[in-house]
């Protein structure tokens, strides 16, 4: 095989190699964004990935004997019955583990055509895992790459096969194959999957049907059950995963809200609980609930909104203010005593529910309520229960409201000098304490949440006010990209509810805010274009049916009625444009304008043949050189062509180079003509770098005869 061909075929079968370590590990990476990886499984396929990589860039050298491979393997099929039932003891764990280890093994151990296509049907077969196992956008993202890789592996197959049948190759293009094998493979990348989303939104499905198989990834939050320990908060709050996304309805800005999800009584020093008691039944009629009590409703702010939940392993439902009207779909919902209410069940993929809510307001500024609540005898010894702590915080209590007149200003007091005094940190204790809570007031002075939050509702109850933890979510961010409120597993927060006489249950929150709060701007928009992208699966993607359907179509109508609308306005600002920019411009700065439109357009029309020049100049040093290739050769034909056509001597299509040369006449020119192409054939069809020089030579001297 000449030399240039040689080289095409290497480029060739390195990007073919390449293509196919992409297709193997885009089926892993859909497969481990899923989240059912474990860690071993996830560090040994990657150090194989990275190993295989390693191999094909020629970096180090590995050779696995057929046996050797054949032994691995075969001791790896006792491992997945030790797998099944010892380790993993679930079928479809051991079962991914035992595909994993065979896409590594073929991959690193791959060499033969056959053993291409095992590892194409392994990749195939991680990507239907991953279809199996996720619902997410990333998954999408991974699509689209293992398409990329697969047309990749495809094209490349197709030539390297072609390459490998054929002795000789016409034309090389070593340098630049690649770079063309990767733009061929993106376009028809990008093709095929704009085909397929114009049929995708055009044929609707039944969404829940599909979604009810699927395994959906649970989010378990702590805290928000009848027990939470103090920390749960704290280790939630690392943590970056959506809960739930927000739609308000109302264009007005509504300020920084919480949504709480439950409340905790009884404190016993280190942890919160919630005694059993019965829940209230509520049943829902037709998708619709009022929660309000009858009569004339209390005056204040009221605001539309949904809630979509992520799946979630709790039953939690999530409240701004106090709801008065709920729509959602389910059955029955419970209240309990703490007017926390629970839907019964695990929250599902895809959940929501629509309220209106009565806003909290604080008191200083909300009238008297009448008549006024009323705390029953009962219920307030309930919420002035008291572990045995330290004295030390009954006194501290007794100091900070020591100027405060009513309950009101003695929790007001409480909550400033919290805030004022103590730092906030998400690092817990070095070590484990007897009393948390006076370690946090008298030693460390420092804390998250749940620390704040527990040290005012024990300082209220030792100065007889009843009092409360209450867990939930702050307001989280806006995405203007999407236009809804979105809620992280790191908007985790707890406050104090207290009983106030004559408002009733009243919020607090004495908690300071985090003087660190971690991620860049451009981390912070990046993750709100991610959360778009993955709103926007979720809501077109994975549940779009017919309802979804009219929806797109009525907007796209809307659209079109809007543009038919505003081209008439859009046409006379163009006029507008022109008149005063272009004309104007035109009158003033006229002669100006002209000589350099003059100029730019003669730079435009020079600069094709002056770089066409420049390129011919490289070329024909690196001919003289002796670093021409096939492509060199046939210019430098082309170029002998051009002379001897200038000499009135013009080569007939129909014959060949040798033939042409035999048919001029034996004059000087004749003879160089005849030893050029002699020269061009040991270059062109012999790949002799070293004749490359001698054409050059030939062509001054026939530029000169």
């Amino acid at each position: 095989m000449p030399r240039q061909d040689a080289l095409a075929a290497t480029s060739v079968e390195r990007f073919f190699q390449f293509s196919l370590l992409g297709l193997v590990a885009s089926g892993y990476l859909a497969v481990a964004a899923s989240g059912f990886l474990d860690a071993p499984t996830i560090a040994l396929t990657t150090i194989g990935l990275l190993l295989r990589a390693i191999l094909i860039c020629e970096l180090v050298r590995l050779n696995l004997s057929d046996r050797l491979t054949t032994l691995v393997t075969i001791g790896y099929a006792a491992f997945f019955i030790a797998d099944y039932f010892l380790l993993s003891r679930d079928f479809l764990a051991a079962t991914v583990h035992l595909l994993f280890f065979l896409a590594v093994m073929k991959i690193l151990t791959a060499k033969s055509n056959r053993d291409y296509l095992y590892t194409a049907v392994i990749a195939f077969l991680e990507l239907l895992a991953a279809a199996i196992l996720s619902i997410n956008f990333n998954f999408f993202v991974f699509l689209a790459l293992y398409l990329l890789f697969a047309i990749a592996a495809l094209t490349s197959g197709e030539i390297r096969r072609s390459i490998h049948r054929s002795r000789v190759t016409a034309r090389s293009g070593s340098k630049s194959l690649y770079l063309r094998l990767t733009l061929h493979s993106a376009v028809v990348t990008f093709a095929i999957l704009a085909l397929t989303a114009g049929l995708f939104f055009i044929l609707p499905r039944t969404a829940e049907a599909a979604l009810s198989r699927l395994i959906a990834h649970r989010i378990f939050l702590p805290g928000f059950s009848n027990q939470v320990n103090l920390g749960d908060i704290g280790e939630l709050k690392t943590s970056s995963l959506p809960v739930m996304h927000i739609r308000m309805d109302s264009a007005q800005a509504v300020g920084p809200l919480k949504w709480r999800g439950a409340a905790l009584t009884d404190f016993d020093g280190k942890r919160w609980t919630n005694p059993s008691r019965k829940l209230e039944t509520i049943l829902v009629e037709n998708d619709h609930v009022a929660l309000a009590p009858a009569g004339l409703p209390p005056p204040g702010r009221r605001v539309n909104y949904r809630v979509e939940l992520e799946a979630l392993e709790n039953d939690t439902l999530f409240f701004a203010g106090t709801p008065e009207i709920l729509d959602l779909r389910a059955r029955a919902l419970y209240r309990s005593e703490t007017s926390g209410f629970r839907l019964g069940h695990t929250v599902p993929q895809g959940f929501h529910y629509d309220v209106y809510s009565l806003l909290d307001h604080p008191p200083e500024g909300a009238p008297v309520r009448f008549p006024p609540p009323v705390l029953p005898l009962a219920t307030r010894e309930l919420y002035l229960q008291l572990p045995a702590l330290d004295g030390r915080i009954a006194e501290l209590a007794r100091t900070f409201a020591a100027s405060a007149v009513d309950d009101l200003a003695r929790a007001r007091a409480i909550e400033r000098h919290l805030r004022s005094d103590y730092g906030y940190t998400l690092q817990l204790p070095a070590r484990e304490t007897a009393d948390p809570l006076a370690n946090f007031l008298f030693t460390r002075r420092k804390g998250h949440c749940e620390y704040f939050a527990s040290a005012m509702a024990v300082m209220l109850r030792s100065l007889g006010i009843p009092a409360r933890l209450a867990t939930g979510f702050q307001s989280g961010v806006y995405n203007p990209v999407s236009d809804l409120w979105l809620v992280r597993a790191s908007d985790a927060h707890s406050w104090v509810e207290a009983w106030i006489p004559g408002y009733g249950w009243t919020t607090f929150d004495p908690t300071p805010a985090d003087p660190n709060p971690g991620g860049t701007a451009l981390v912070a928009q990046l993750s709100l274009y991610f959360d778009a992208a993955e709103t926007f699966w979720q809501e077109w993607v994975m549940t779009y049916d017919v309802a979804r359907q009219g929806t797109l179509a009525y907007r796209m109508e809307q659209g079109a009625h809007r543009v038919g609308i505003r081209w008439f306005d859009t046409a006379l600002s163009v006029r507008f444009g022109w008149e005063r920019y272009v004309v104007g411009g035109a009158r003033r700065f006229g002669w100006q304008a002209l000589g350099w439109v003059a100029g730019l357009v003669a730079l435009g029309v020079a600069a094709g043949p002056l770089l066409r020049l420049m390129r011919m100049r490289r070329r024909v040093e690196r001919v003289r050189r002796g670093q021409a290739s096939v492509a060199d050769a046939t210019l430098l034909y082309h170029r002998m062509l051009h002379i001897l056509k200038r000499r009135g001597y013009q080569k007939p299509p129909w014959f060949t180079p040798a033939e042409f040369a035999a048919s001029l006449p034996r004059t000087p020119l004749g003879d160089s003509v005849g030893e050029f192409t002699d020269a061009y054939n040991a270059l062109r069809f012999g790949g002799h770098a070293g004749a490359a020089p001698r054409l050059s030579i030939l062509l001054d001297r026939m530029e000169q005869e």
